[in-house]
C-alpha cells in the first residue's frame, strides 16, 4: 500500500465522482480507477460502490476513510518534522562544560538565548571534566563542549575546536594574607613560595603546567600545595586560608567571607575558552555556536 493510493482513495471519497476526484489530483480516469481498484485488491474488500452516476462508500470503506486520512496527516507531519529538523528548527542539543564556564557572561548569555529563541530544540546541560567531553563528542553523546586550554589544544580524531575568547588572571587570596591588602596587581615573584590550591590533573586541562611555565620564566617555582576536584572546593579551600589560588577574570564575581580576588600581572597569563565540536556537528550546534560567535564579537 502507498501513500498515493490513500490521497487517491479519500479524493474519491469526498468527491464521490471519478472524474471530478481525477480532475483535482491532476490525473485521468481511467488510471485513477486502476489505483482504486489496485487498492481494494490489496486490501481484499470492496470500499466503494460505482453507478453510472455516483460512487458511494461501502461500509468497509467509510471505515477506511477516517484511518486513511489519519494516516495521510501523519506522513505529512512527519515530513514536516524532518524538513524542520534539517532546518535546525527541532531537535536536541546536547552541551557540556567545565566548571567555571557558566561564570563566562557570553556563554551565559548564548545559553539562555538559545533556549528562548528556540523552544522547539530540547537544550540539555552537562557539567563534565575537558577528556570526558572528548571522548563524549568523539561518540556524538553529546553535541558540544566548552573547554578551557592553552594552544595547542590535545585534540582527538574527528573534533575540531573553535576559539571562543581569552581571559586574563586573577589571585584569589585568603583575605587574612598580607598580599590582600595590597591595592595592586600581583606577580609570579609576589607568588613565589606560597601554597597554590589547583584543580587535579584530570580537572584543570593543563592549567598548572601553563602556570607552573609561566613561573619558570622567571626563574621560580609554582608549590602547588592542595589538588581539588572542582571549583566549590577551590573557593571554599583558598577562603578557609589552605593557599592560594590563580583563576580566570570571569570567576572574580564570586564572593566568599575569607576571600579576595587581586590582578595577575604576567605575560601570557591567559585563560582561553574553546567551544569543541565533532567535524561531522548537527545542524542544531551550528546553530548556537553562530549565536555564540556573535555575542563574543559584541563583546570585543
Amino acid at each position: 500500500m502507498e501513500l498515493r493510493h490513500l490521497r487517491y482513495f479519500v479524493r474519491v471519497a469526498e468527491e464521490r465522482h471519478f472524474g471530478r476526484a481525477a480532475a483535482d489530483l491532476g490525473i485521468s480516469q481511467p488510471p485513477l480507477s486502476q489505483q482504486i481498484r489496485a487498492l481494494e485488491e490489496e486490501l481484499g474488500v470492496p470500499l466503494l460502490e460505482r453507478t453510472s452516476r455516483r460512487v458511494e462508500l461501502t461500509e468497509a470503506g467509510r471505515l477506511f476513510l477516517p484511518e486513511a486520512r489519519a494516516t495521510l496527516a501523519q506522513a505529512a507531519h512527519a515530513a514536516d518534522v524532518a524538513r524542520r529538523a534539517l532546518a535546525g528548527e527541532i531537535g536536541t542539543l546536547a552541551v557540556a562544560f567545565s566548571s567555571s564556564v557558566p561564570f563566562v557572561p557570553v556563554v551565559g548569555r548564548a545559553l539562555a538565548g538559545f533556549r528562548r529563541d528556540h523552544p522547539a530544540i530540547h537544550l540539555t546541560l552537562a557539567e563534565l571534566p575537558r577528556d570526558d567531553q572528548f571522548d563524549q563528542l568523539a561518540t556524538r553523546a553529546i553535541d558540544l563542549g566548552f573547554v578551557r586550554g592553552f594552544e595547542p589544544l590535545p585534540l582527538p580524531p574527528l573534533l575540531s575546536a573553535i576559539l571562543i575568547g581569552e581571559e586574563p588572571l586573577l589571585v584569589a587570596i585568603p583575605t587574612d594574607h598580607a598580599l590582600a591588602q595590597e591595592d595592586r596587581p600581583l606577580g609570579a615573584a609576589d607568588l613565589a613560595g606560597l601554597p597554590v590550591v589547583q584543580y587535579q590533573a584530570a580537572a584543570g586541562a593543563g592549567f598548572t603546567d601553563h602556570l607552573s611555565a609561566i613561573f619558570r620564566r622567571r626563574g621560580l617555582d609554582l608549590h602547588v600545595a592542595q589538588e581539588v576536584g572542582g571549583l566549590a572546593s577551590l573557593i571554599g579551600l583558598v577562603a578557609a586560608g589552605i593557599g592560594i589560588a590563580l583563576l580566570p577574570r570571569s570567576l572574580g564575581t564570586l564572593k566568599a567571607d575569607g576571600l579576595t580576588w587581586r590582578p595577575f600581572d604576567e605575560p601570557g597569563a591567559l585563560s582561553r575558552l574553546w567551544l569543541v565540536h565533532h567535524q561531522q556537528w548537527p545542524k542544531t550546534a551550528r546553530l548556537f555556536a553562530a549565536l555564540l560567535s556573535a555575542g563574543a564579537e559584541q563583546d570585543e
